[in-house]
C-alpha cells in the first residue's frame, strides 16, 4: 500500500507529458514566453515609422529601403539585407508585413552576422521565411545550424510549418518569433506554426531581407529578456565598420568612362564584367571615384566560364621562375578560366593577382617581377601558399593596407603577410582590373583605417 501514492505520481506524470506531447503534435507548441506580452509598456519600437535610425544597409542601394506613411517598403531589388544596429540575443520579437506580388518573397533574419557570406547575397542567420502561399518556415541558412522540430523529409535544417496561415495577398500579416538560448518558435496570425532548437549562432543582428518582389514591413516591435550569457563560439560577429562600395543597382561610386556600357554590369548582387571594355587607352578598368589612404578591403570574385587547358609557369618562394635544364622556363599544364586583379593605390603596379597559376592568387605580379628590388621584398609579394578555391567557385580576398605594407588573407588564410610595396603612393582609388576575361565580382566592402 506504500507504493500506491508514487504509483499515482508516476501515472499522473506520464499522463501530464503525454497531453503536453499531444499538443506539440497537433501542430501547437507552446510559445517560449506563453505569459509575455510585447506591449508600448513592455518592448521598444526597432522602427520609428519615420526614416531607418536604427537599422544599417547592409548590402543594398539606398532606394531599395525607404519609408512611406509609416511603412518600411522594399523594393526587392537587389537581393540583400537592412539589419539592425546591435545584437540581440533572447527576445520577443513582432511584427507586420505583406506582400504586394504573389509568389513574393522575402525574410526576417535572427542572430546575424553582420555582412553576407563569401560570394552570396546572405548572412549566416536563422531565417523566418515571409513566402507568398508559404509563410512560417523556420531554417538555418550558409552556415548556421538548428535542429528543427520534426524532422525534415530529406534532413534539412528546416522546420516545415504546421499549417498555412498566411491571409490573402495585399493584406497585412503578424509574425511573433520568440527566442531563448538558442530556441525558436515562430507564431503566424496568432498561432505557433514552426519552432527550432540548438540554433548557432543564438545571438546576433536582427535583418530584414531583399529577395526580387516588393514587401512592406510595419510595427516592428521587441521585447528583450535576460542574457543567457552565450559563449563566445555561439554569438554572431560584430559590425567592425565596414561600408559597401557596390549597391547592386548600378555603379554609383564608381568611373564609368565611355565604353564600360554593357560590359562593366550591375546584375542584381553580382557586378559582372564580360572582359570586352570598350575604352581603350589602358582605360578598361573599372576605378573608384573615392581616394583611399590605409584600409581593409573585402572583395568576392570568381571565374565562371568553361575551363581550358593552359601552360603556365612554375614559380618559386623566392618570386623566380623554376627553369628547366636548357635555362627556359619550366612550363605545366593547367586547367585555366580567366585573370584579373585588384588595383592599389591608383596604380596598376600595386595589383594583386586574380587567376588559376598553381603560385596561387594574391601575388603582386610587377613586384615579384622586378629584379631590381631585394630577394626579401621579391619573396615577400609571392603567395605563401595556394588558398584559391577550385575554379568556378567564389573566393574572397581580405586585404589590409598600412603605409607600403599589405596583408591579403585569401578564403581564410593568410597568402601574404606585411609584405612591402616599395614606390606606393600615400594615397589613390582602388581598380577591378580588365584583363580580357569574364569575370564577376560580389560583396565589396571597404573599412577605412586611422
Amino acid at each position: 500500500m506504500k507504493h500506491i501514492p508514487l504509483l499515482l505520481l508516476f501515472i499522473a506524470l506520464v499522463a501530464f507529458y503525454s497531453e503536453g506531447l499531444s499538443a506539440q503534435n497537433t501542430g501547437e507548441p507552446s510559445p517560449l514566453y506563453p505569459q509575455v506580452e510585447v506591449d508600448d509598456k513592455t518592448s521598444k519600437s526597432l522602427f520609428n515609422g519615420r526614416n531607418l535610425k536604427g537599422w544599417v544597409n547592409a548590402n543594398c542601394a539606398p532606394e531599395t529601403w525607404i519609408v512611406k506613411k509609416g511603412v518600411l517598403i522594399c523594393s526587392g531589388i537587389p537581393t540583400g539585407v537592412l539589419r539592425t544596429d546591435r545584437h540581440y540575443e533572447n527576445f520577443i520579437l513582432e511584427l507586420e508585413w505583406r506582400h504586394t506580388k504573389k509568389e513574393g518573397n522575402a525574410g526576417v533574419f535572427i542572430h546575424s552576422d553582420p555582412l553576407p557570406v563569401t560570394g552570396k547575397p546572405f548572412t549566416r542567420a536563422v531565417e523566418c521565411q515571409v513566402l507568398d502561399g508559404n509563410a512560417g518556415d523556420l531554417f538555418a541558412i550558409q552556415g548556421a545550424t538548428m535542429t528543427p522540430y520534426k524532422p525534415h523529409p530529406k534532413g534539412w535544417m528546416r522546420a516545415l510549418p504546421s499549417e498555412d496561415r498566411m491571409k490573402p495577398l495585399g493584406e497585412w500579416n503578424h509574425y511573433r518569433i520568440e527566442s531563448l538560448d538558442g530556441m525558436v518558435t515562430l507564431a503566424v496570425n496568432g498561432k505557433v506554426v514552426s519552432k527550432g532548437y540548438h540554433a548557432n549562432p543564438r545571438k546576433g543582428y536582427i535583418c530584414l531581407e531583399s529577395e526580387g518582389s516588393e514587401i512592406h514591413f510595419r510595427n516592428i516591435r521587441i521585447r528583450e529578456m535576460p542574457s543567457t550569457d552565450p559563449h563566445p563560439d555561439v554569438v554572431a560577429k560584430e559590425d567592425q565598420g565596414f561600408r559597401s562600395l557596390y549597391n547592386g543597382l548600378d555603379l554609383r561610386g564608381w568611373k564609368m568612362v565611355k565604353g564600360h556600357e554593357g560590359h562593366w554590369v550591375a546584375q542584381d548582387w553580382t557586378l559582372d564584367y564580360d572582359g570586352q571594355s570598350e575604352a581603350g587607352d589602358d582605360r578598361e578598368d573599372l576605378w573608384t571615384k573615392e581616394k583611399f589612404r590605409d584600409f581593409k578591403l573585402i572583395v568576392d570574385w570568381r571565374f565562371p566560364d568553361e575551363l581550358v587547358i593552359d601552360e603556365v609557369p612554375v614559380i618559386l618562394t623566392d618570386g623566380s621562375r623554376a627553369r628547366q635544364a636548357d635555362g627556359g622556363d619550366l612550363l605545366i599544364p593547367v586547367r585555366d578560366a580567366g585573370d584579373s586583379g585588384i588595383y592599389l593605390r591608383g596604380e596598376s603596379r600595386y595589383q594583386l593577382n586574380m587567376w588559376a597559376w598553381p603560385v596561387g592568387s594574391g601575388e603582386v605580379y610587377a613586384i615579384r617581377r622586378d629584379t631590381t628590388l631585394s630577394p626579401q621584398v621579391r619573396r615577400g609579394v609571392t603567395p605563401i601558399l595556394n588558398a584559391d578555391r577550385p575554379l568556378g567557385q567564389w573566393n574572397r580576398f581580405e586585404i589590409t593596407l598600412v603605409g607600403d605594407r599589405v596583408t591579403v588573407v585569401l578564403n581564410g588564410k593568410t597568402v601574404l603577410r606585411d609584405a612591402q610595396l616599395p614606390g606606393i603612393a600615400k594615397s589613390g582609388p582602388i581598380a577591378l582590373q580588365h584583363h580580357g576575361d569574364h569575370v564577376q565580382f560580389a560583396n565589396i566592402y571597404i573599412k577605412e583605417l586611422d
